[in-house]
């Protein structure tokens, strides 16, 4: 009977718990993901674990069942108490990353269809139309234009906001009539949205054609992309490029854009796979990538990375170099006091 099973938290200090999640879900073909805030798991009378379920942000993540258990409905008592332990810390607006075939179970537990990436994943929330209504504010948040108007886009994340940002969206407003700009307002860098946002601001307020966005829980960076039914690191990079292109193609349709820019990023493998795979899939649906060349300083690629790694070195010279004005007079401001602690007390601050 499904009522004598009970959801109990997995502590990651449990080692013989925690070896059992890994153990199910090496099981059940899935991989430990490497962001994970809590875990819970149901165990049999012998105290083997036979379901077992993640979170991280707003995000459910690493779910999985004992295939001698399933068809049993514990993954509706996992997905039930995850969802409860999530209202109760206040976030309500809930997503799935999970593989395909996974679909109609959490469609049955109040989760919709926001895209697929076909024999892949598909991204899922707890809101019927939460992506539609975030299209609308987005419509909502610019002027009508002409429909022969060259409109372009732009995401970032601008930990922080540099010279090299700030290049590649005056070469952006320079070639169009718009430019959407989209700020990853994920809370996971040293610099908070909050700062970000502002700083993209300050650093553009001289452009008249740019309007700036969140990016809201829809595009996230790299580092949070769930990886854990991906088979290997490329896998991983591959499915959230794709998925990128399948959100940003609604996107682009609901505000007429036909231009995306990036920065080239010849030292990083990751994203050099990520822009490699939006050049093609975009050219199928109308769209064109434009990669600029990374912007330089005294020979000296403008990097965000570098930035911050001069930062926790307490070399201002070489920040100055990177930055505009207005980035360089926040970091030097009272108020940047906490977020420069928390970047100095970041082990690795350099991300590839």
């Amino acid at each position: 009977m499904m009522s004598e099973y009970v959801v109990t938290k997995i502590f990651s200090e449990n080692r013989k718990n925690y070896e059992q999640v890994m153990e199910l879900l090496k099981k059940e073909d899935i991989r430990m993901d490497k962001n994970l805030e809590y875990t819970c798991g149901i165990f049999d009378s012998e105290h083997n674990l036979i379901a077992t379920g993640s979170c991280f942000g707003n995000t459910l993540r690493c779910l999985a069942v004992s295939s001698q258990y399933q068809g049993e409905g514990l993954m509706n008592l996992i997905v039930t108490h995850l969802v409860n332990y999530q209202f109760n810390r206040g976030i309500f607006h809930l997503f799935v990353y999970t593989k395909t075939g996974c679909e109609s179970i959490f469609k049955t537990l109040g989760f919709y269809r926001i895209a697929k990436v076909a024999d892949q994943l598909v991204f899922l929330e707890n809101k019927k139309n939460g992506f539609e209504s975030y299209l609308h504010q987005l419509q909502a948040n610019t002027e009508s234009v002409s429909s022969d108007s060259k409109i372009s886009a732009i995401v970032m994340n601008a930990n922080p906001f540099s010279l090299g940002h700030q290049y590649l969206i005056e070469k952006a407003s320079k070639e169009s009539d718009l430019v959407h700009v989209f700020v990853v307002s994920e809370d996971t860098s040293v610099f908070p949205f909050s700062v970000r946002k502002q700083l993209i601001e300050k650093g553009t307020s001289h452009l008249n054609n740019i309007v700036i966005h969140p990016t809201g829980p829809y595009m996230i960076s790299n580092a949070t992309f769930p990886s854990y039914f991906q088979k290997d690191e490329e896998s991983v990079i591959r499915s959230h490029a794709l998925l990128d292109v399948v959100l940003f193609e609604q996107i682009a349709l609901k505000l007429k854009i036909k231009f995306r820019y990036v920065g080239e990023e010849p030292f990083s493998m990751v994203t050099g796979i990520y822009n490699q795979i939006m050049k093609e899939e975009f050219s199928k649906i109308g769209l064109k990538l434009i990669e600029i060349k990374r912007k330089e300083n005294n020979k000296q690629i403008i990097s965000a990375s570098k930035i911050r790694q001069a930062i926790k070195n307490d070399d201002m010279d070489i920040v100055k170099t990177m930055v505009p004005e207005t980035t360089l007079n926040y970091i030097l401001s009272n108020d940047a006091i906490s977020v420069i602690q928390k970047l100095k007390m970041t082990p690795n601050v350099v991300h590839y």
